[in-house]
């Protein structure tokens, strides 16, 4: 299989790209230049928010069998994109969003939600969500429903993670004292290794795959109090989890989702939203999601390899709680 990536040197596209070689793919990736891509890779040059960002594949002389593309700002990128690559490729994968659902989303929602009003397909940028929803049309609108697979991703996390959730939650835990854990400790959680959503949309492409598909694990694949203490067991054991109430953690003001990563409260539309989908049609075609212990140890593993330092997504805000509040709700 011929493979572009637009993109290639972060999180879920770097996965996409490694897993593509593992199986001998041929692959080529275009992007800045700012990371180098893992070698075995044919590396074209573009910024795509450059009038001729996109130079270098107008001048390739190839074809693909599939595009993956991890967009997520203006969608007029993906426009641009997918019009250049009609009738150069079989296939056009775009990494999308759960977002793209209509707020709030039910416990249970599928791939028939309602949707956002997206941004027009050659919008600048928006916000995230009608971001995202414009570039699935996009994709379509290029490559047409059945030659074109968007991937609304839930919580992903995994190594090369640029968002810093679970980085942020192995740093602390690797301090060692006291840890505010948000509760109840067997409260369940939808998440997907990076890997494992890069394997998937392999599979997708290989067997000619077409739609929307929510991707993410079955709900309570795992659970709160799994995540954490595998966390802990991989950093040494010197934190001490405090599992702590949901009220209590709401009523001294701390921010579900972005203060304490991955945690939403349960009986609320952000749980529902985030870790209550219907992830069935995934789960039918080959979905299949690795224990969390294994996320943890070879995230844990990636971050001693960098330093301990995560380099985020440029334009993502820094998550995780300030020490003086977690030591003000625990006293």
């Amino acid at each position: 299989m011929r493979l572009l990536v637009l993109g290639g040197t972060e999180f879920a596209g770097r996965a996409v790209v490694e897993a593509a070689l593992g199986r001998g793919w041929e692959v080529t990736v275009l992007n800045r230049g700012r990371q180098s891509p893992p070698a075995g890779v044919r590396a074209l040059r573009g910024d795509r928010l450059a009038p001729d960002g996109l130079a270098a594949l107008a001048g390739a002389d190839a074809e693909w069998d599939v595009v993956v593309d991890t967009w997520s700002a203006a969608p007029r990128a993906v426009q641009e994109s997918a019009r250049l690559l009609r009738g150069r490729a079989g296939r056009y994968v775009y990494v999308s969003s759960r977002s793209v659902y209509a707020w709030p989303s039910p416990a249970g929602h599928d791939e028939g939600a309602p949707l956002v009003e997206g941004a027009r397909p050659d919008a600048g940028l928006t916000d995230y969500a009608r971001d995202k929803r414009g570039g699935e049309m996009a994709a379509v609108d290029a490559f047409g429903a059945e030659d074109s697979v968007l991937v609304r991703a839930g919580l992903i996390l995994g190594p090369y993670e640029n968002v810093g959730r679970l980085p942020w939650w192995l740093g602390r835990i690797a301090r060692g004292g006291p840890v505010l854990a948000p509760g109840p400790r067997d409260l369940p959680l939808q998440l997907v290794d990076v890997r494992d959503l890069a394997e998937w949309i392999l599979g997708a492409a290989e067997r000619g795959l077409g739609g929307p598909y929510n991707l993410v694990s079955g709900p309570g694949h795992t659970t709160m109090g799994a995540l954490l203490e595998a966390c802990a067991e991989v950093t040494g054991g010197r934190a001490e989890l405090r599992w702590t109430e949901p009220e209590l953690i709401l009523k001294a003001g701390i921010e579900p989702w972005t203060q304490l990563p991955v945690w939403t409260p349960p009986g609320t539309d952000m749980y529902d939203a985030v870790h209550s989908g219907d992830v069935s049609r995934a789960l039918a075609t080959g979905l299949v999601c690795r224990p969390v212990e294994e996320t943890v140890a070879d995230t844990w593993g990636w971050l001693q390899g960098v330093g301990g330092v995560v380099p985020l997504k440029e334009g993502r805000p820094a998550v995780g709680l300030d020490p003086a509040l977690e030591a003000k709700v625990l006293g």
